[in-house]
């Protein structure tokens, strides 16, 4: 499923995640998974994930970068 981490684009369902992957190659890996319910909104605040209940709750979930494939694979710098 395709998250938009903008803080504005509401999530369609309930999903749990483990990590949000980005098109360029790099991917941040919760600590520990996530459940996400429908009408949430995510996006990155000072390399932490926020999450905005619809009732305007704020959760942060800490995690790490790192890349996924290819040369130089590992933390995001």
């Amino acid at each position: 499923m395709r998250l938009t981490p903008d803080g504005a684009t509401p999530i369609p369902r309930s999903v749990w995640v483990e990590d949000l992957e980005t098109d360029d190659g790099y991917a941040f890996g919760l600590v520990r998974p996530l459940l996400l319910t429908a009408g949430d909104r995510i996006g990155f605040e000072g390399g932490v994930l926020v999450v905005v209940r619809p009732g305007g709750a704020r959760l942060t979930a800490e995690g790490s970068w790192s890349t996924r494939c290819g040369p130089g694979a590992g933390s995001r710098r």
